[in-house]
């Protein structure tokens, strides 16, 4: 159903002849990312890019009134952020991307694109580290992502991560504002309480400077506990609705 096509070869029906399709790819990312005014947040993660991606889209689209847009599923690589990226409307106000890797350099190939103004590290844990060595090679490689923020940027990072200081002094090394999220007491975004919902999820309690919420998360699991956080921290840094 498509009108034309972006191709390297000539071909017999409309078509846009460009030198290299991927470039050209992330040519209409720049220009949908140029074009709006919108919030911009980053997710990357070892777990949780997903589902936390998601959750900050349920919310911010619900407070824009159908003004947010995301990365579908995990359009997280190479081809899928900048596609992600030139799917973005124009009237966007706040636009959700997920970045993922196997390989060191990875992220900072998809955050210089993404330019956000809030990126999100879910967690550091051992995915991929057979290409990455170790646990710390692992939360550089996920660090890249602060690479690509905007001036006056917010980094949000997990609190309770043994690589937390790591993490933390990355994204002060660009200027970033950093937001923690978990359990640990020095918390930004801190948990006070999660018990067992009636649906089989968890009623959690948070609590935040500017005040405290009680939340459900329907899916069951101490780990979307924790990771329902750094969501909260990205709508808040966001300037969303935390309500």
């Amino acid at each position: 159903g498509a009108a034309g096509a972006i191709v390297d070869r000539p071909v017999d029906w409309p078509h846009i002849l460009v030198d290299d399709t991927t470039r050209a790819l992330e040519a209409l990312a720049r220009a949908a990312r140029s074009r709006v005014e919108a919030t911009i947040i980053g997710v990357t993660g070892s777990v949780g890019k997903t589902g936390v991606k998601e959750a900050i889209f349920a919310s911010l689209e619900r407070a824009s009134r159908g003004a947010a847009h995301r990365s579908t599923r995990s359009y997280n690589n190479h081809v899928g952020v900048p596609l992600s990226l030139a799917r973005m409307p124009a009237r966007s106000r706040f636009g959700i991307f997920e970045m993922g890797m196997n390989h060191a350099g990875e992220i900072a190939g998809l955050t210089t694109q993404v330019r956000a103004h809030v990126a999100v590290i879910t967690t550091i844990a051992p995915a991929h580290i057979e290409n990455l060595g170790s646990m710390e090679a692992i939360a550089d490689a996920k660090a890249e992502v602060f690479a690509g923020l905007e001036p006056g940027g917010t980094a949000v990072i997990p609190a309770d991560s043994e690589h937390y200081e790591r993490l933390k002094l990355a994204a002060e090394r660009v200027g970033a504002k950093v937001v923690s999220f978990g359990r640990a007491r020095f918390a930004d975004v801190r948990l006070l309480d999660a018990i067992p919902s009636a649906n089989g999820g968890s009623l959690v309690t948070c609590e935040f400077p500017e005040g405290r919420l009680c939340y459900t998360v329907a899916e069951p699991g101490d780990h979307w506990v924790v990771i329902s956080l750094a969501g909260m921290a990205a709508v808040r840094a966001a300037g969303g609705d935390m309500a």
